[in-house]
């Protein structure tokens, strides 16, 4: 990373900024620091957490961002650019979270992940879960905890891989069933007591905090939570404190500061600091940003033959005529989405004959063997892409009975004219299914792009990925099937033509407002409002 200023250890403005050139740093470390037998009292908290930032708009059944998520990949459908990740660490009750939560506060960008590492305790066997009910396990040890799948979800959120993080009840002392899956972090915020304790850990981190709190007020700190949270005496809590919890800060925690890029005093209060980070932390994000030239995009590949990927629905006297009441200015809204549904039907039957199958004999009636086809896969999701994308869901219902369906938004952003992603919501364990992405209307592609990135980013294969859409621009074909060569694309028709205003020409119109009956503004675009998205 771009280290901030160094100052040689002198506190500068409230904050004291440490030397980030190795010296005496992350190279001298083992794997863990070692170990020792000190017994500590083990966290009574119920379950860990993991939370990202509050929504700015929140439904009974939806979370959306109204600020999205910029492209994180190129023109090659390949990861551009990496999450930037903030680690926070400090003794118990020093004030990382709140630290966290004001960084988060200041920086007011989307898509922020706040990562705790107490999600991340190992799960202890019958014989540790004795020691921990007579309070002889020690969890404040780096023994305790999981670094190998800490670094693992870490690596993979970097990434902007979809991740599932456990959820650690302490009461069981083991994890709870259900996992919780985070996705499309552009900056994560990892706190811990131990975040600096491990080598490959330090390596994913973009920048290092030390939060240094006044023993005197974590003590205090302490004493308030466990007599009013836990019930417990304040003998006993300074007990804890004096034989377990400052030892551990002495020889685990407190000696991490020398790695640091920026030592806070006084925690959540010292907003000289925060402000320090947060401007250092844009300045980064400002230097990582895409650029996407959609210009550039729609010349790329003018004169090239159409791809082999690509299949087109045969246009019979049927076909044709259905396009022509559709296309038709004049076709009133009940006609119009009479006659797409229709299309719709026949759409998604041909992607269907694109699924993987096999040979299944069956046994008629008439008692005869019958030598038929049945599908070879584990699952078939739809994925639409919001709003236009779920007019497509009653035809794929009504031939795949039982599909799971997800949904993904994605708007343009009129300042910049890039896709930006504002919500998803995706079945679980997507991975190994067959999806069909649906979309009415693709132009550029850029949102298609989007919307397929988002299934690899959860681990679906590209060549398991059907893109079904009633009408494509060449140039939209042509963005998909070079970014993702193995994405297979199934439409009624192709047009040749995308305008200066990138609508299709001679196009459908804006295919969300003539279905739901709204009305586009005098600009409208194919691909907005309704589908607000390239």
């Amino acid at each position: 990373m771009n280290s901030l200023p160094a100052y040689s250890g002198a506190r500068i403005s409230g904050c004291w900024t440490l030397r980030s050139d190795g010296s005496g740093g992350e190279g001298s470390l083992d794997r863990l620091l070692p170990s020792v037998s000190t017994g500590l009292s083990p966290r009574k908290r119920t379950t860990s957490q993991c939370k990202s930032e509050p929504p700015l708009l929140r439904t009974s059944k939806r979370t959306i961002y109204t600020a999205g998520r910029p492209p994180w990949y190129n023109e090659h459908g390949t990861q551009s650019k990496e999450a930037f990740v903030i680690g926070l660490c400090g003794g118990s009750a020093s004030g990382k979270t709140t630290v966290a939560r004001k960084i988060i506060e200041a920086l007011d960008v989307p898509w922020v992940v706040l990562l705790s590492m107490d999600s991340f305790y190992k799960v202890l066997s019958q014989d540790q879960q004795i020691r921990a009910a007579s309070n002889d396990y020690n969890f404040d040890h780096p023994d305790a905890f999981d670094f190998d799948l800490l670094t693992h979800t870490l690596r993979k959120l970097k990434q902007g891989k979809s991740v599932k993080i456990p959820v650690y009840d302490f009461t069981t002392h083991g994890r709870q069933k259900e996992w919780k899956t985070v996705y499309g972090a552009s900056v994560i915020i990892f706190e811990g007591i131990m975040s600096f304790a491990d080598k490959e850990l330090l390596q994913l981190l973009d920048m290092k905090i030390f939060v240094d709190t006044d023993s005197d007020i974590r003590l205090v700190r302490r004493l308030r939570r466990d007599i009013s949270e836990r019930g417990r005496d304040i003998e006993g809590v300074i007990k804890q404190y004096n034989k377990f919890v400052k030892p551990a800060f002495e020889q685990y925690i407190e000696p991490t500061m020398r790695l640091a890029d920026i030592v806070v005093p006084r925690g959540g209060g010292n907003m000289v600091a925060i402000d320090l980070i947060v401007q250092h932390v844009h300045s980064q994000l400002e230097e990582r940003k895409l650029r996407w030239d959609m210009a550039a995009l729609a010349s790329a590949h003018q004169a090239q033959p159409l791809p082999q990927t690509l299949s087109v629905l045969e246009s019979t006297p049927q076909v044709r005529g259905m396009h022509t009441i559709i296309r038709n200015k004049e076709t009133s809204r009940d006609e119009f989405i009479f006659y797409s549904k229709r299309l719709m039907r026949l759409l998604i039957e041909r992607a269907l004959s694109f699924l993987p199958s096999q040979v299944h004999i069956v046994q008629t009636p008439q008692g005869e063997d019958y030598e038929g086809r049945t599908f070879h896969g584990k699952r078939i999701t739809g994925v639409s892409i919001l709003r236009a994308g779920e007019t497509m869901e009653p035809a794929l219902r009504a031939v795949c009975k039982d599909v799971r369906i997800g949904k993904i938004l994605i708007q343009t952003n009129q300042d910049t004219g890039e896709p930006e992603l504002h919500y998803l919501r995706l079945p679980k364990d997507i991975s190994e299914d067959h999806v069909i992405l649906m979309d009415c209307t693709v132009s550029t592609g850029a949102a298609a792009m989007m919307a397929v990135r988002v299934l690899l980013d959860h681990d679906v294969q590209e060549d398991k990925i059907l893109l079904v859409s009633l009408l494509m621009a060449e140039m939209g074909v042509h963005s998909v099937a070079y970014a993702f060569p193995q994405v297979k694309i199934i439409t009624t028709a192709v047009d040749k033509k995308v305008n200066d205003l990138f609508h299709i020409i001679p196009g459908i119109g804006n295919f969300g407002d003539r279905y739901f009956g709204t009305d586009a503004p005098p600009d409208w675009s194919d691909e907005e409002m309704d589908e607000p998205r390239y």
